[in-house]
C-alpha cells in the first residue's frame, strides 16, 4: 500500500504537497517499481520521511532491515544515515534485490549496505552468533508476516537499550479488526500485535501511517 490507510487520494496528495520534496532516487525507485508484481509492498513516500525523521532524531549509526524488496526503505534510511552510518539488510529475492543494489550504488550507499540472501530468520541468528546482539540503533521488519513474532525476538536481542524497530502492515488493511478474517497472515498479525502490546521489554506506539506501522522502543 503506498497511501496511508483511511487517507482518500485528494487528502494524501495534499500531504505530499507540504511534506519535504522526494529525493529524486527515491523518486526513480518508486516509478521503477511500480510496474513490478508486488508493487504495492513497496513503502509509501511517507512512511519514508517518517523513517528518515526516526533515524535523524535517534541519531541511528547501525540499522537493520528485515525485508528489502527493491530498495525504497534502506535507500530512504540510508540517505538520512551520517558518513559512518551502516545497514544490514536481509531479503530472498536475488531479482528485486538486485533492483535494489543498482540504486543503493547510484546514491553512493553500495558500500555502506551489506545485503544478506538468505531466509531472515538465519541471518540474525548468524548475526547474534557472530556477537552484535545490542549493537543496532534502528530496525525496521517488512517480510513475512507469519515471521514477525520470531523476527520481533532476534530483533530485540540486537537492539541496543532505547534501539527502536519498526514493524510494517500491522494494521493490514484493516482486517485485523474483522473478526471473521481468520486467514494465516491476519490472525498472525493479530496475535503479533496482541503480543507487542504486553510486552513489558518495550514501548511501543501504533501509527495508522501506510498500511499500519508499530513503533518499539527497547527499555
Amino acid at each position: 500500500m503506498t497511501r496511508s490507510l483511511g487517507l482518500d487520494p485528494r487528502l494524501y496528495d495534499y500531504l505530499l504537497s507540504v511534506s519535504p520534496p522526494e529525493h529524486p532516487l527515491l523518486a526513480e525507485l518508486r516509478q521503477r517499481t511500480a510496474g513490478l508484481p508486488g508493487a504495492g509492498m513497496q513503502i509509501g513516500r511517507d512512511q519514508g520521511a517518517l523513517f528518515q525523521l526516526l533515524v535523524a532524531l535517534t541519531g541511528a549509526r547501525r540499522c537493520l532491515e528485515v525485508g528489502v524488496f527493491t530498495g525504497y526503505s534502506a535507500l530512504a534510511v540510508g540517505l538520512a544515515l551520517p558518513p559512518d552510518g551502516r545497514i544490514t539488510a536481509c531479503d530472498i529475492n536475488p531479482d528485486t534485490t538486485a533492483i535494489a543494489r543498482e540504486f543503493w550504488d547510484r546514491a553512493g550507499l553500495a558500500g555502506r549496505i551489506d545485503l544478506r540472501l538468505g531466509p531472515a530468520g538465519e541471518t540474525l541468528d548468524s548475526l547474534l552468533a557472530g556477537g552484535e546482539a545490542g549493537t543496532y540503533d534502528f530496525a525496521f521488519v517488512d517480510a513475512d508476516k507469519t515471521g514477525y513474532a520470531g523476527y520481533h525476538e532476534q530483533v530485540l536481542r540486537l537492539l541496543r537499550p532505547g534501539g527502536l524497530a519498526a514493524y510494517d502492515n500491522v494494521l493490514w488493511g484493516g482486517s485485523v479488526a474483522d473478526a471473521a478474517d481468520r486467514s494465516e497472515d491476519t490472525t498472525a498479525l493479530r496475535g503479533f500485535n496482541a503480543m507487542l502490546a504486553a510486552d513489558g521489554r518495550v514501548r511501543i506506539a501504533m501509527l495508522p501511517v501506510g498500511d499500519g506501522i508499530t513503533l518499539a522502543v527497547k527499555r
